[in-house]
């Protein structure tokens, strides 16, 4: 199971964020359609936290799953493994993976407390496993990586008990969906069929349809000033929503938050930018106080220096409209140019929110420990120009030599 957590995926919507995983046999992730409901559009983001765009194709709001099509993923093979002979036996372990309350990855042991628990008319599996909201949609998974349920939001009034959608329903799911496009369709779960215009009765068996499943939540007009000013950034704004009302973003190495507070009047954005030097404070905390950074604010808080800018809700209604929406743009501009200016000026180092090198050169290690195991691979879902195209973005990057280079392209186009 050691590298399982690359096939798992934070969900964030603009109402909040949840799991979402991929198995070995498809193209696209799965996860809850309570996750995803009311959002066509969503961000993936995976453990190195780059973030993907990724539209919503399936969802059945009656099991609590829907598929989500992310083009930049599709050549990447998962790694769980889902077996429709898998029997599921009470008391033996099993393993929640996701994003609880949006943190980092982890991961939770536990019990198969029952693994045929009727309730609201379906079976489920049961656990004694700590499950959290955010967990929502990520795998349930034995010793051995396969998939044994799929962690359901339907239930979140329960008390220390965890629930999941069993894998034999998520078979079925994944064996009715056959389509290469990405339209949305709603899926019938009285005769399977599948639903792709908004209407009140399914028009293959005339059940019921709930037209709310169609419907995308409604952004405030504090929402719409704050994308128009995130697309100035050439950022896709979708990539950044971190909950309703909240965004968040890397320029170049910081992160950018922008937010208001429920039942306060206030736009803010924010930069946590780095970690106060353990020796030679008053000079950095001179500058830090100088005001030397209007019209925004430098600011210490638990040991790390933040630049901020806060202003008036109703200014984004009036003729100063523009210029806070520069004042945004340029807050993350600032943030990326004052990271360096305090980490070389100081010695301060970057704050544990920012995009490092460091973090870059992880990153290329675990592509390149992916991109070999695609290349050994002689799956179908990973073609010969795909890893063609991942090996020469190794080399061009030099990360492997051109002997490795040579060797590997060979044992490419052999196969052909």
């Amino acid at each position: 199971m050691e590298n399982i957590k690359n096939s798992i995926y934070k969900i964030i919507t603009a109402s909040g964020t949840g799991t979402g995983f991929k198995v070995s046999s498809q193209d696209f992730l799965i996860t809850n359609y309570y996750v995803v409901k009311g959002s066509k559009e969503v961000a993936v983001e995976d453990n190195n936290k780059n973030r993907y765009f990724a539209k919503v194709v399936m969802v059945n709001p009656e099991i609590d799953l829907a598929f989500l099509s992310v083009k930049e993923l599709e050549p990447v093979k998962g790694k769980i493994t889902i077996d429709p002979n898998n029997e599921v036996e009470n008391r033996q372990k099993i393993f929640i993976n996701g994003f609880p309350f949006g943190m980092p990855f982890t991961v939770t042991e536990g019990i198969v407390s029952s693994s045929n628990q009727p309730m609201g008319g379906r079976n489920y599996v049961q656990t004694d496993a700590a499950v959290n909201p955010g967990n929502s949609g990520g795998p349930m998974l034995n010793e051995q990586g396969e998939l044994i349920g799929v962690t359901t939001s339907k239930f979140s009034d329960a008390d220390n008990v965890g629930f999941g959608i069993k894998h034999t329903d998520v078979i079925k799911e994944i064996t009715d969906y056959n389509f290469s496009d990405t339209k949305y369709r709603l899926k019938c779960n009285s005769c399977d069929s599948f639903i792709i215009e908004e209407t009140e009765f399914c028009p293959s068996c005339g059940n019921s349809v709930d037209v709310s499943v169609f419907e995308e939540f409604e952004k405030s007009n504090f929402a719409t000033f704050t994308e128009e000013a995130i697309k100035e950034l050439g950022v896709n704004p979708v990539l950044c929503r971190a909950g309703r009302d909240y965004w968040e973003f890397y320029q170049g190495s910081a992160l950018v938050r922008i937010f208001t507070v429920s039942n306060n009047n206030y736009l803010f954005a924010t930069s946590p930018l780095n970690n106060l030097p353990k020796n030679n404070l008053e000079e950095l905390l001179t500058y830090i106080t100088s005001n030397n950074t209007p019209p925004y604010q430098l600011g210490v808080y638990d040991n790390k220096i933040f630049i901020s800018y806060r202003t008036h809700l109703s200014d984004i209604y009036s003729d100063r409209k523009e210029e806070v929406k520069k004042a945004i743009i340029n807050l993350a501009l600032k943030a990326d140019e004052l990271d360096d200016f305090f980490k070389d000026t100081y010695g301060c180092e970057m704050s544990i929110e920012s995009k490092t090198e460091s973090n870059l050169v992880k990153d290329v290690k675990e592509a390149i420990d992916d991109k070999d195991e695609i290349i050994e691979s002689e799956t179908v879902s990973n073609s010969p120009m795909d890893k063609l195209k991942k090996l020469k973005e190794l080399f061009e990057m030099e990360l492997i030599t051109e002997e490795e280079f040579a060797i590997k392209k060979k044992a490419i186009l052999e196969t052909l």
